[in-house]
């Protein structure tokens, strides 16, 4: 979800795309292109929104190059870029060429346990720290949870911290496709080809933030989806919204109901 533009959200390709994002309202219809300028695409798997280096209430872009289904790269890419503004004109379908961000921030990480596949990216909205959590096909094994506390180096490269695993009750239990963390930093959505699970963080959890790792996902039910790898919280935090892979993808919106 836009931090900068309410109302509106961001997307982008999996592999085989250039470095462009889409911009969507609600109803799904386009409202901009953007290439990503100084990033290249190898596997785009996530995005999320987040402080940077300069608070001061700028909302940046978190793009993930995180996936590796051979599991061959040695190191993985976070892109991280201030969010641009978007306006009427953006959404112009005759437009041929799209709009350029401003130079992204290569984040280079590695893992400190080998290599691993991962198509979830989440940002804490407060502290900036960064979380990527591991997709895995076996029945019987968890997602690793891994962890880079801002600040972090864009010169060099950073090394996770493995801080938790995780598993949702699906047969697959560690097969994540994507995820984010609720606006007030409250909650967590994951997903999988099959639900949803929410995580919640315990009411004055004396563990901070990385307590919620700890607890119990609870399943959101998404309905039929025909690849389903997105998923993000509404920016009021009242609902949840999803979408798949492929073209044509229904949008769907779940709200919260209100005690």
């Amino acid at each position: 979800a836009s931090r900068r533009n309410p109302d509106l959200f961001w997307t982008h390709n999996d592999s085989g795309d250039g470095p462009f994002l889409y911009a969507f309202d609600r109803r799904g219809e386009k409202r901009g292109t953007w290439r990503v300028m100084g990033a290249n695409a190898i596997d785009w798997e996530d995005i999320a929104s987040g402080p940077g280096a300069q608070r001061g209430g700028q909302s940046y872009l978190y793009v993930g190059d995180i996936g590796d289904n051979g599991k061959e790269r040695r190191e993985i890419i976070v892109y991280r870029i201030p969010e641009p503004a978007i306006t009427a004109d953006d959404a112009d379908t005759n437009r041929i060429e799209p709009q350029r961000t401003e130079p992204a921030e290569a984040i280079r990480l590695r893992y400190p346990d080998g290599r691993h596949d991962a198509e979830a990216l989440a940002v804490h909205p407060t502290t900036g720290d960064l979380y990527v959590i591991t997709k895995t096909r076996s029945t019987t094994a968890a997602a690793g949870v891994y962890k880079l506390a801002a600040p972090f180096s864009t010169s060099a490269i950073n090394v996770l911290e493995k801080i938790s695993d995780i598993r949702v009750p699906s047969l697959l239990p560690g097969m994540i496709t994507g995820g984010d963390i609720s606006p007030d930093g409250s909650k967590i959505i994951l997903c999988d080809y099959f639900n949803a699970y929410e995580v919640s963080l315990p009411e004055n959890s004396r563990g901070g933030f990385d307590n919620i790792w700890k607890q119990t996902p609870a399943i959101i039910r998404l309905g039929i989806r025909q690849q389903g790898e997105a998923i993000c919280y509404r920016l009021d935090g009242q609902a949840i919204l999803a979408t798949s892979e492929r073209r044509h993808s229904a949008l769907i919106e779940v709200e919260r109901i209100k005690p």
